[in-house]
């Protein structure tokens, strides 16, 4: 079983690295963009932000711990929300250049994928017909003939690399062979208990969004981490509300924000993160759920707290 829980963590995935500023005209771009979505999604209800950086100019995915710098002070500044930082970057990035901001910054949470695999983007080439910069269109054409490259050696540096600053990590599996990588490294003494595993559904290359899928997971999950684990889900665009909703019946957490779709609705962009986090906050509620705080996020998680980061 998933580690008893009173309350349902909220991630808010602010800006990633899969949508480009073609897609929506609210996803954030520049750091004051960034900062405001954060805080925005915290006052909403989210006890911890998952953020990537972009490059004001273009919107291209960059892991400059500079323009991280650029607005982590505004966020840390303006509420107590969980930060996460992301060492997955974009897949076209080196392993050392998605480490950098976590082993710079030290946050209390950085995300971590399980495994190499196909991250295929370019279907979305369909959707539109111009682009607003010429990075985009390339960026996912050429998903269909590129490896988001997370090897046994890569995720054990990465581990390595944070462990004196006592990052814990937002554990990404994209299919049920990462839990047993997961399993693995536990098993190294290189990740320890609790847990937070992200399962993440609908991406191109991984495990489906259906039911079952989401079921699977959550049994395979419980089988090789008994108590010793929080569960959280994500579902890919469509695909968002469903999977969290299976998830909170389940007794696990769950993420939303624009890097996990753009839309609140069938046709309907999402004007912004905290549009998203007030739709799925609605949903825990109404199942009699309760929503976690930051401060009950650090407890459940055993996190380090928000004063012992280097930002």
């Amino acid at each position: 079983m998933a580690a008893a829980q009173g309350k349902v963590i909220i991630t808010c995935a602010v800006t990633g690295a899969i949508h480009t500023p073609t897609m929506s005209p609210h996803l954030p771009i520049s750091p004051d963009e960034i900062a405001e979505a954060a805080v925005g999604a915290a006052q909403a209800g989210a006890a911890i932000v998952h953020l990537h950086a972009r490059m004001p100019e273009d919107g291209r995915p960059t892991q400059d711990p500079e323009m991280f710098r650029r607005f982590l002070p505004l966020i840390k500044g303006s509420c107590d929300v969980v930060i996460n930082l992301t060492t997955g970057g974009a897949p076209t990035m080196s392993v050392e250049e998605r480490l950098e901001p976590a082993a710079m910054l030290r946050p209390e949470v950085a995300s971590l994928n399980m495994g190499s695999m196909n991250f295929g983007l370019y279907e979305m080439l369909g959707r539109y017909k111009e682009f607003k910069y010429a990075w985009e269109k390339p960026y996912l054409a050429e998903s269909d003939d590129r490896i988001f490259k997370n090897t046994f050696k890569d995720i054990a540096h990465i581990l390595r690399s944070c462990s004196d600053n006592a990052t814990r990590f937002e554990i990404e599996c994209y299919d049920i062979g990462h839990l047993y990588s997961a399993a693995h490294f536990l098993d190294r003494g290189l990740l320890k208990p609790p847990l937070f595993i992200q399962s993440v559904f609908g991406i191109r290359g991984g495990i489906g969004a259906h039911a079952e899928d989401v079921l699977h997971m959550k049994r395979t999950a419980d089988r090789l981490f008994g108590d010793a684990y929080l569960w959280s889900v994500l579902g890919a665009g469509r695909n968002q509300m469903q999977v969290a909703a299976l998830s909170a019946v389940m007794g696990g957490n769950v993420r939303v924000g624009l890097e996990d779709s753009l839309w609140i609705g069938r046709g309907q962009l999402a004007r912004s993160n905290a549009e998203q986090v007030l739709k799925v906050r609605r949903i825990l509620e109404e199942l009699g759920l309760t929503v976690a705080t930051p401060a009950d996020a650090r407890q459940m998680l055993k996190l380090k707290g928000g004063n012992n980061v280097n930002f």
